[in-house]
């Protein structure tokens, strides 16, 4: 994804993208964050140059994961989609990264069944949370207080719904990175509010 011709911010976004992730969940938050000048890497899992979605899209991505600096990125945002979350959820170098990130109380967003991968590892007990219906007793099991907002935040973890709820996430994370005035600009930019 092409960064902002002119960034407000050194603050950057690193996106995940599994094969079979979902597009919309994926790039609706890309493009809220991109119309409030953040810049954000679309990161090959698998390591090639594109990455085919859950629908069969084919999106390129910026960079492979074995190249990416995932401690460098402000926020490290998971899509969800099947199979794209367990894709995600098997790879070890996310795994330790989400950990550390968890850990040190940094911010991770996620989105649809990609939830349930921070359930799993332990991130969500005892944190409110949301994720799509299907997933939401993997994160109850895992001891979480799930609601049926569109965005959950506790502490500096985000979760979401699913594609339904994407710009949502999007502009939780603008509000995040820019503030609140420039989440209510691009709300109204994006129609949404």
């Amino acid at each position: 994804m092409p960064a902002p011709a002119e960034p407000a911010t050194d603050a950057s976004v690193g996106v995940l993208l599994a094969p079979g992730f979902e597009e919309v969940e994926a790039l609706a938050v890309v493009d809220a964050l991109f119309r409030a000048g953040v810049r954000a890497d679309l990161i090959s899992v698998e390591g090639t140059a594109d990455v085919v979605s859950s629908h069969g899209v084919r999106i390129g991505s910026d960079l492979a994961l074995d190249d990416a600096d995932l401690a460098s990125y402000a926020i490290l945002f998971l899509p969800g989609g099947m199979p794209g979350t367990t894709n995600l959820s098997a790879n070890p170098v996310i795994g330790a990264e989400i950990d550390r990130r968890a850990r040190a109380g940094l911010p991770i967003a996620a989105i649809c069944a990609a939830p349930s991968i921070l359930a799993e590892r332990g991130h969500l007990a005892g944190r409110t949370a949301t994720a799509n219906p299907g997933f939401m007793n993997v994160l109850e099991d895992a001891g979480a207080h799930t609601v049926l907002t569109p965005v959950a935040l506790d502490g500096r973890i985000f979760t979401s719904r699913g594609a339904g709820t994407a710009l949502e996430l999007g502009i939780a994370l603008v509000a995040l990175l820019r503030g609140e005035a420039e989440a209510e600009r691009v709300a109204n930019a994006l129609v949404h509010r």
